[in-house]
């Protein structure tokens, strides 16, 4: 398990069914403007196999995303390791994830 700053993949995007690719595709978009590395999760699995399976993987972070965070401009974030920490804006994920990796680049 990599930190997020090191991580191949710093965070997951999944969409809880393919009617919120396009959300999951514009996340991801704003995640590699800011250089963060991502990946969308374009597989017609359960939201529970998507997770556990991302999970496995150590993925740092999940967002998954439905109708709710679709229409508020949120993502729901999953920590590996310690489980759901609730909705953000993308914008303010995007602020934290940032200034993680970069304390850590500064400090190193």
């Amino acid at each position: 398990a990599f930190p997020s700053w090191l991580a191949p993949v710093q965070a997951a995007v999944i969409p809880i069914s393919q009617n919120f690719l396009e959300y999951a595709e514009q996340v991801r978009k704003k995640l590699l403007f800011s250089d963060l590395r991502s990946e969308v999760d374009r597989r017609n699995e359960k939201i529970g196999y998507k997770i556990r399976d991302w999970e496995t993987q150590k993925v740092p972070y999940m967002l998954i995303v439905g109708e709710k965070e679709a229409s508020s401009n949120t993502v729901s974030v999953r920590r590996h390791g310690k489980g759901d920490l609730g909705s953000q804006s993308v914008d303010d994920f995007l602020a934290m994830l940032t200034d993680e990796v970069k304390k850590h680049t500064i400090n190193n």
